[in-house]
């Protein structure tokens, strides 16, 4: 009989703050620019230059912690973390070791096999990010960016508590929804501006000991970190059934190809010779700053999910789809203040929105339209004056270009013909022309109405209003 196996994980994730300077210097951390254009003496690790706490990142961290249920530390510390890489241009990385700002926190998760469950977490750290390694494989030599070194980072470390893919997708779900929410970061995994580092073991089902544990670097996607956690949970079963033994080490995931090789032996903290950051002061935390924050936390998910079932009435698959992700929250609450008809408003994110997002392969983090341009086009389809196909043709230009619907519609001549004389002659002669559906109607085919009012639509160049078509067409019928 075969034996069962279970996958143990837990995860490091790394989150950039949305700061508009670096953790301890005045350089900008936009993304994308010319490389080694956002630097200075101090993150380029110049002899003599010293560090400046961002005071930003402290609030960003506890408001991380708060949302996760941890507790704040008071009372915190820098260390530096010694290592040797092109990168790194001091030599070593500030972070925290012994006295992080939050610890022992948890979220709970929803999964469609396990049902609820609280992941915990052991504690989060404030760190500096690293400068990039490019690697130019024609000329066969790598060069250094310093733009990313000293970008403000939380490292949020997980208990081992996540038993499968699903399940870590979820956490990193919920993290991020949270922390996208708070608006301590985006959150972009494609600009990395959050990665989780997969630590994974396997053991026998039941088993008390942890199996030995491998960590895979950096994984940029979500799909990604699913394939990986297949991968390796597979590699590993493999090697034990086979009576070898798994080397702890941190190895590389290769999503192309669908493997993951070893980088080097895995660390221990001793191997990073820490020691306490002598260039900067504890951090105390007063308890008028802590309630400072507190009193700041914005409504998070769960209970804007509830918000919405509870005021707006939507049913819970739409408040589910519309609060995961702030964005679309925001537009969603913006909206319905201006024109008052929240239903209608949630149909058109559920629906074009949605349909437009996936067409364009955008996320919703992407959209640009403004609540007032969306609010505009319920109103002018309400109103009448506009028709719903001409409503959906209009949002596409909003979702693009976010222009003004109102003299969209002006310019283009694409009113609705709501003159009822003009449109009974039209259709008088529509419903002479076709002779057979008429009979098909009269036999009970109640379809062959439909067939009726497209040709009126089609006489109309789209124009006519569907309602005004209806009626006319039932009482000539």
């Amino acid at each position: 009989m075969s034996k069962e196996y279970e996958t143990v994980i837990g995860l490091e994730v790394h989150v950039e703050l949305a700061t508009k300077t670096k953790i301890f210097c005045a350089c900008s951390t936009a993304f994308g620019s010319a490389p080694n254009t956002h630097t200075c003496p101090v993150c380029t690790g110049m002899p003599g230059s010293l560090p400046v706490l961002n005071k930003k990142v402290v609030e960003y961290a506890m408001a991380v912690g708060l949302a996760t249920n941890c507790q704040i530390n008071q009372y915190s510390k820098f260390d530096r973390k010694n290592y040797f890489y092109p990168d790194n241009p001091q030599n070593y990385q500030i972070s925290q070791l012994y006295l992080p700002i939050c610890h022992d926190g948890g979220v709970e998760i929803e999964t469609e096999s396990g049902g609820k469950k609280t992941i915990g977490i052991h504690e989060i750290h404030m760190e500096e990010d690293a400068g990039k390694l490019v690697h130019d494989d024609w000329e066969g030599v790598s060069l250094v960016d310093y733009n990313r070194s000293g970008v403000p980072l939380i490292e949020i470390v997980s208990e081992p508590d996540m038993r499968s893919a699903e399940e870590v997708i979820a956490y990193l779900e919920k993290l991020r929804m949270t922390i996208q929410y708070l608006g301590a970061s985006d959150c972009k995994m494609q600009e990395g501006s959050m990665r989780a580092d997969v630590n994974l073991s396997v053991r026998e089902k039941g088993a008390k000991e942890f199996g030995t544990r491998t960590e895979m670097k950096n994984i940029g996607s979500f799909k990604a970190i699913a394939h990986a956690i297949e991968a390796e949970t597979a590699r590993q079963i493999d090697l034990i059934e086979s009576g070898e033994k798994v080397v702890q080490e941190t190895r590389r995931w290769n999503d192309d190809q669908g493997y993951s090789y070893a980088m080097r032996s895995k660390e221990d903290a001793q191997d990073y010779r820490y020691f306490p950051e002598p260039d900067l002061v504890p951090i105390v935390v007063s308890d008028e700053w802590l309630q400072q924050i507190r009193d700041n936390q914005p409504e998070l998910h769960d209970e804007k999910l509830a918000r919405y079932i509870a005021e707006f009435g939507l049913p819970e698959y739409d408040a589910q789809i519309l609060t995961s992700e702030k964005k679309l929250a925001d537009l969603f609450e913006a909206t319905s203040a201006i024109c008052n008809k929240p239903k209608k408003v949630s149909n058109w994110l559920m629906g074009e929105t949605m349909r437009l997002l996936k067409d364009r392969e955008m996320d919703a983090e992407d959209l640009r339209f403004s609540p007032e341009h969306l609010a505009k086009i319920i109103e002018l389809t309400e109103a009448g004056t506009i028709n719903n196909s001409v409503a959906k043709e209009v949002f596409e230009k909003v979702f693009d270009e976010d222009i003004d619907p109102e003299c969209y519609v002006e310019e283009h001549g694409l009113k609705s013909d709501n003159d009822e004389d003009a449109l009974r002659a039209t259709i008088e002669q529509i419903v002479k022309d076709n002779p057979q559906s008429v009979e098909d109607y009269h036999n009970g085919k109640e379809k062959a109405i439909g067939f009726l009012v497209g040709q009126t639509m089609k006489a109309t160049k789209g124009k006519a209003n569907p309602g005004i078509v209806n009626k006319i067409l039932k009482e000539l019928l």
